[in-house]
Formats: C-alpha cells, structure tokens, sequence
C-alpha cells in the first residue's frame, strides 16, 4: 500500500500540488451562478478535475494520456460555462513535464488549440466573464503557449545533465580500472622477473652454502644487486604515478640535453590551458621516454622541441639530428616506444614517426574545448 507522501512525483516534487491549493479560485466564478444545477455541475468539474490532475501524475503509458484528455475537456467546459481560463495553466505545466516527445507535442498541440478556440467562441458569444478578465486571460493564453515548451526544455536540459555525470563518473571508474591495471602490469614486468630471479639463486645458495661457500658469497652479491635494481625500478614507477607537468619536465629535460652535451631548442610554450591533467602527464611521460631514446640510442648532437597548442588538439614534435630509426624498432618493442603508444592510446593520441635526415616524433592528443560562459541579464 502507498503511503501518503508516495503520491509526489520524484520529479517533479511538491510544486504541482501547491498548485492545487488555487482551485478555490473556480468557487468564485461558480457560485456568481444563479442555478442551483450550475453550482452543483461546476462543483463537480472542480472535483473532477482535481482528481484527473492527480492520477495523471500517478499514472504511465496510455492511463496517462486518459487522464490529461479528462483535463482538457474539463478545462474546455468551465470555459466556456464559466469563464473560468485557469485550469489551462495547470495543464501547460503538467504537460511540459511529460517526458516522451510524441506525447509532449500531441498534448500541447491539441491542448494549444482547444484553448484558443474556447477564447475565440468567448469573444465571439461576448461572453462577460471573459471580456472583463480580458488581461489576464491573454496572460493565460501567453503561458499556455510558452510554460509546456519552457518546462520541457528544462527537464531535458536536467535528464541530459544527469546523464553527462553518470557518464563523467563511469570515465573516471574506468580511468581508475585501466590505471589499476597499468600499475598491475608495470608492477608483473618490473618485479615479476626480478623476484623469481632472487627466488632461483637463494635456493641455488641454500645448496651451494656447505658444498661451495664462495660460489655462494657470488649469489649473494648478485641477489642484493638484483634487489636494488629493483627497489630502483619501482621508486622510478611510483614517481611516474605521482603525474608531471609539462614545464617541470621540460626543466628535467634541458638538464638532461645539457648533461649529455647535446644542443637543445625549444620551440612553443610549455604552460598549456585547454588540455586535461592526465593528457598532459601522458605527453610529459613520453617526451621523457623520447629524450632519453635521443640521449642513449640516436647519436645525436642536436634535438628541437616543438610545441603546438591548437583548438582542437596538442601537437608535440621531438626530431633530432641522429642516426634515426630502424623500421622494426619503430615500430616494435623497442626503446620503450610500444608504452609510449599504449599511453597515447589511453588518452585518444596518437603518435607517428619519421625517419627522415635523423628522426622525429610526432605526438598528438585532443584539447579541451571549453564552452564560451553566457551572462546574465541583458
């Protein structure tokens, strides 16, 4: 069984019922009547159309339709009888919260109209209860026209921004999942292998410990090296997770160029604005993985940067003047390459290479577009 607050749309909240509340107003046009059968008729439509106007509200599909037809009818009749215009108003608003586009448009449509008509046969009996409110049935007549179409946009405009969060949220859930993952397989490549190697050699020491005790004291040695390598590895991952600006990795990367006595150019402004966090942190881990590929594989003695922000998308290229690329390296799991594409990938980038006269790399990732604000009042 409902209880009694049940019986409030979620919503749309208390604001139809207060609405209610001005149905006394109809009292006042029905009982200027000198019939005692009007009274008792409009008393009735009042009745009636208080109790349409609640199980259109409660109802779905075709019982819905039903009850709003009931409303208009009703509305039509106390029009025409009483001049009483103002049940359109409660329509205009119940039909503006009517979600299904047919429906919306079939309702206002045919609800539009049969206002019209019933004003127009008004004015054309000379009906007195619809001349002397004249003001305010034009009124009623303006917001039967724009409150359906205004209601209805606002209530897409909240449907469409309740669905851009939900999607917001399931993006950062999957970001979540997919870093999650990322760390998972950095953590297997960079441990997995090192651990199973100090696994085999402390077993091969436990064997060899009364047999060859300077064979052991070698295992040994290579197991505190391994384990530093590795402890290495992972403080270089967790650095990498904590994310970098592009202008605090260029100032790594000038100290690089300038340690390995390459020359260094910079061409474009590292301080980006209509480029999300992750991208950038994305593009500052590959011009990182770009420049230590120059640095220890190209040979180079020269290397420019290029940095071009554009409305639709960040374009970066590092070219250098060295050996270039062997075509299956570029395109293989050499020098870290394939991470930097799967990075690239996680963010909708892209990145293309070019062999020619030394080699240059062409990282592109989309900008943020930011909605012009609009002010208020005119």
């Amino acid at each position: 069984m409902q209880k009694w607050y049940q019986i409030f749309h979620k919503s749309i909240g208390l604001s139809p019922y207060v609405w209610v509340v001005f149905l006394i107003l109809p009292f006042y046009f029905i009982f200027r009547s000198s019939s005692t059968y009007e009274v008792v008729f409009g008393i009735c439509m009042i009745l009636g159309f208080f109790v349409c106007y609640v199980f259109s509200f409660l109802s779905k599909g075709w019982q819905m339709y039903f009850w709003t037809s009931l409303q208009i009818l009703i509305s039509i009749t106390m029009t025409l009888l009483f001049g009483y215009v103002y049940f359109s108003l409660f329509l205009a608003f119940y039909i503006g919260n009517i979600q299904n586009k047919v429906g919306f448009f079939t309702l206002y449509t045919i609800h539009l109209i049969s206002t019209v008509v019933t004003i127009n046969m008004g004015f054309i009996t000379k009906n007195p209860d619809i001349l002397t409110q004249l003001p305010f049935v034009l009124v009623s007549l303006i917001a039967v026209i724009l409150l359906p179409v205004t209601t209805y946009n606002r209530n897409k405009r909240e449907q469409l921004e309740g669905q851009l969060e939900h999607a917001n949220k399931r993006i950062s859930e999957l970001v979540k999942l997919e870093e999650r993952q990322r760390i998972a397989r950095d953590l297997h490549d960079t441990l997995g292998q090192k651990l199973s190697l100090i696994g085999l050699k402390s077993d091969l020491a436990a064997k060899l410990i009364s047999k060859n005790p300077q064979q052991v004291q070698t295992e040994l040695k290579e197991i505190r090296q391994t384990a530093r390598i590795a402890l290495k590895e992972v403080r270089e991952m967790v650095t990498e997770m904590r994310g970098t600006r592009l202008d605090d990795e260029m100032f790594r990367i000038r100290q690089i160029f300038h340690a390995a006595e390459i020359s260094f150019e910079l061409e474009g402004e590292t301080k980006l604005t209509n480029i999300s966090l992750i991208a950038e942190n994305v593009v500052s881990m590959c011009l990182k993985e770009a420049v230590t590929n120059v640095v220890k594989h190209s040979q180079a003695t020269a290397c420019c940067i290029t940095i071009q922000p554009s409305r639709t998308e960040l374009t970066v290229q590092v070219k250098d003047n060295g050996i270039g690329f062997a075509e299956e390296t570029a395109y293989g799991k050499g020098n870290g390459l394939r991470g930097m594409r799967e990075r690239l990938e996680f963010v909708n980038g892209s990145m293309e290479i070019v062999g020619d006269a030394g080699a240059m790399i062409v990282i592109k990732v989309p900008s943020v577009l930011k909605q012009p604000v609009k002010e208020v009042g005119g």
